[in-house]
């Protein structure tokens, strides 16, 4: 088992081991929502995933025109999970919130129009915004 929690601890995820969906996602909102130039997330399917603690709900519009459901932590801010409306069945792990150095790379790398050119990562699979996964947000 793995966990995956907030900086204070207050909303943590227990998960069944590493993903092999893991996707850096550069698209605008990713690089607000984390403060970071990429964001990457490990892909669950929802019935694996045990959530604890009361997250806030944070809602916006995704690139693809659905809705993204980010799920953070009311005390110290920490985004921990999120959903989304086109991966009903999934749900996303902030990696950063794993907190691994050994976790898995990205195996997927989307959105890579507004990608700091200083960026690189190493053996993603590329998709540009017209052809971006339906799982990349």
């Amino acid at each position: 088992m793995i966990d995956a929690r907030c900086s204070c601890g207050a909303v943590a995820l227990s998960l069944p081991g590493p993903s092999s969906l893991v996707a850096a996602c550069h698209c605008l909102e990713c690089q607000r929502r984390t403060g970071a130039p990429f964001g990457v997330g490990a892909f669950y399917p929802v019935e694996v995933v045990t959530v604890s603690g009361t997250p806030k709900e944070y809602v916006r519009a995704a690139a693809s025109g659905s809705r993204v459901r980010f799920y953070f932590c009311r005390d110290c801010g920490s985004t921990v999970y999120w959903k989304a409306e086109n991966l009903p069945a999934m749900i996303a792990v902030a990696v950063g919130a794993i907190a691994d150095p050994n976790y898995p790379a990205p195996v997927r790398s989307v959105f890579e129009q507004s990608k700091h050119a200083w960026v690189e990562i190493a053996g993603a699979v590329h998709f540009q915004q017209s052809s971006a996964p339906k799982n990349s947000e």
